[in-house]
């Protein structure tokens, strides 16, 4: 864990005559999208597992008529078609995996008052006025909501407002040039239906983690969130 609060001190350190006291906040950014290149790889991976995934929609739908009234017989079915098809169900998910860790670890260094059995000194950086190690509430009770933390948060949830937005038109898009069977009878799913409807609006409950998590964390969600529609509205054009 100190060597991770090191390289983040070492970035600030690099990046302080460009941002001075916001130089730590630059840092997370910067190792935010140093993060989100790794797993771009993956990310294509994904997106071109959707593709294919798109393209066996008549057969997996063929199937679940086949075998609409024998779940082990479709399982077994859909797992022989995927591996065929060498399509993995499980790529979708890979990019979001292997960023958790790099999230718990600024969740962890910037809620922790020592790092090593030393003082945690990046407690000491801010984003403007707002403290990296600091929550929204703590921001609503020095200077309220208008005050200089409170501003620094306004301005957070106003970019993932308008991130969220573009996700949820990108996921509409992609909903309606892929319907999912969701009518009645045996190609139907059960609870599709209301996952189809709740699904393009997910991405609006990032304010929940932005206002709950240290300033720090919440940097590397928005981050994190606005290159990834990005890169999905290049890769799955």
């Amino acid at each position: 864990m100190s060597v991770f609060a090191h390289l983040v001190g070492h970035l600030a350190d690099l990046l302080q005559p460009l941002f001075g006291l916001s130089a730590a906040a630059a840092a997370i950014v910067l190792f935010t999208a140093l993060v989100r290149l790794l797993v771009h790889p993956l990310s294509r991976a994904a997106a071109r597992g959707q593709k294919a995934r798109t393209r066996l929609q008549p057969k997996i739908a063929e199937l679940r008529r086949r075998y609409g009234r024998s779940p082990e017989k479709l399982q077994r079915a859909l797992l022989e078609l995927h591996t065929r098809e060498r399509v993995s169900p499980l790529a979708g998910i890979l990019p979001s995996l292997f960023q958790l860790p790099a999230f718990f670890l600024l969740f962890y260094l910037f809620s922790n008052t020592t790092i090593g059995g030393r003082p945690n000194e990046l407690l000491g950086h801010e984003l403007f006025t707002a403290p990296l190690g600091g929550r929204w509430a703590d921001a609503l009770e020095d200077g309220g909501p208008l005050g200089g933390a409170g501003l620094v948060y306004a301005g957070l949830f106003a970019v993932v407002v308008a991130v969220a937005a573009f996700s949820c038109r990108l996921t509409k898009q992609s909903m309606a040039a892929n319907p999912a069977p969701t009518g009645a009878g045996p190609v139907a799913v059960p609870g599709t239906g209301a996952v189809v409807k709740v699904m393009p609006f997910l991405s609006f409950f990032t304010l929940v983690t932005v206002a709950v998590v240290p300033l720090a964390a919440a940097l590397y969600v928005v981050t994190s969130m606005a290159w990834g529609v990005v890169e999905r509205a290049v890769l799955y054009r």
